[in-house]
C-alpha cells in the first residue's frame, strides 16, 4: 500500500535527519517540506499545535513529538 509521506524540517536538525534516516533505511518513500523556505506548510503546522521540527504526515494526518519514536513510526507506517 502506497502512503503519502511528508517530512516537515528545518535546516541542522539532528532530529530531522534522523527521521529521513529511518525512513530511507525502511524503504519509506517520502517527500521533504523545508519549514523555513515554505511558511505554509509552517504555518499549517502551527495551526495544529506543532511548533517543533520534525513533524511528519502520513496520508495528510500529522504526526510530532512521541510520535515519531520508532516503535510509534512502525505503526504508522505498517512497518511491523
Amino acid at each position: 500500500m502506497s502512503r503519502q509521506v511528508i517530512v516537515y524540517s528545518t535546516p541542522f536538525c539532528p532530529p530531522c535527519e534522523g527521521l529521513k534516516r529511518y525512513l530511507t533505511a525502511h524503504d519509506v518513500a517520502f517527500t521533504v517540506t523545508d519549514l523555513m523556505m515554505d511558511e505554509a506548510a509552517a504555518e499549517r503546522l502551527a495551526e495544529h499545535n506543532i511548533r517543533t521540527a520534525p513533524a511528519l504526515s502520513v496520508d495528510g494526518q500529522l504526526y510530532a513529538g512521541t510520535d515519531l519514536q520508532p516503535a510509534r513510526l512502525d505503526e504508522l507506517l505498517g512497518l511491523e
